[in-house]
């Protein structure tokens, strides 16, 4: 195996890695930008982005995503494809392997999260037979049949929205009785609800899911109040429930808080590790935000926090 040697690898090409990958060229730290096995990350499948500055509509989550990885092209970043599945951060210069191998004097990670399951045994027989985390991707398949939500922040009514549209009936699922998201999203939710496009199980939680050997054909809620159970006809159920932080690559190495990476944060290096030379951010490091806004500027943080340490390298060299 070639190994090959940088002064910077940015993990991640999501809104924090594209961010941090343009802000690094700019400042001639020469960028490495290694892409993961989601290019684009998360906010690929999002189908409308109502919140983007300066985009008040028409702007998609794949749009976003093309017009970050053009910018960064355009600053000559080197993109590798490839993903990261194990590194030795306890020694310098810091060495990543996947595909190939490579060294490094400084890492951003900004390697995201991923959509996290509900953990029952019958969802496993079923993915990719009707259960799906991606209702921008799958949710055509459901043209005019019945679907299911699970989830109650803005990703599970954005989900919900967008599958009304399609689907003849859309179940929204979720264990409170109150929406975790943002006003006008439960606004346009409830709207959909009076109209019967959307309808509500609130205070439930999926108990099973039950199919054929093809497809899933039905969904068992259990009531959190009094414990009854009531089953649902649908032809696909999508998940969306939160994410879980890729940092797999990194445990015994960075300090972590839950599974996210945990950062310096404050006035200055606010997004420095507990390993010199190593920074963070994006959803990587943040499981309250959560928002492409923040992820991007927290990438744009990194790249800067990462100047000023490769600069002090040169300096007390």
């Amino acid at each position: 195996m070639h190994i090959k040697y940088y002064k910077l690898v940015i993990l991640g090409t999501g809104p924090s890695g594209y961010t941090a990958a343009i802000y690094a060229a700019r400042a001639n730290l020469n960028p490495i930008l290694i892409t993961g096995n989601s290019i684009g990350g998360q906010l690929i499948n999002t189908n409308n982005i109502g919140n983007w500055p300066g985009e008040s509509e028409g702007l998609t989550g794949q749009l976003l995503m093309e017009r970050m990885h053009s910018h960064a092209l355009k600053l000559n970043v080197k993109m590798i494809f490839d993903n990261i599945i194990k590194t030795n951060l306890l020694e310098k210069p810091f060495y990543l392997l996947g595909n190939e191998g490579y060294y490094c004097d400084s890492l951003i990670i900004a390697t995201g999260s991923s959509p996290k399951y509900l953990n029952i045994e019958s969802e496993e027989a079923y993915k990719g037979k009707g259960v799906s985390t991606c209702a921008i991707c799958d949710g055509y398949f459901y043209h005019n049949k019945t679907v299911a939500v699970i989830g109650g922040g803005n990703s599970a009514l954005e989900e919900g929205l967008f599958l009304s549209d399609i689907a003849n009936k859309t179940h929204l699922i979720h264990r409170r009785n109150y929406f975790k998201a943002e006003e006008i999203t439960i606004k346009k939710v409830l709207l959909k609800v009076l109209s019967k496009a959307i309808i509500l199980h609130l205070n439930h939680i999926t108990e099973e899911l039950l199919g054929n050997k093809l497809y899933v054909t039905n969904i068992v809620l259990k009531s959190i109040i009094n414990k009854t159970l009531k089953r649902i006809s649908v032809n696909g159920v999508f998940i969306a429930i939160g994410n879980s932080p890729n940092t797999s690559a990194f445990k015994e190495q960075l300090l972590l808080d839950k599974g996210y990476i945990k950062v310096k944060a404050g006035f200055n290096n606010s997004t420095a590790t507990s390993i010199l030379g190593v920074f963070a951010s994006g959803d990587v490091v943040d499981s309250y935000y959560r928002q492409a806004i923040t992820s991007a500027g927290s990438g744009c943080m990194a790249a800067l926090d990462t100047k000023t340490y490769l600069n002090n390298i040169c300096i007390y060299s």
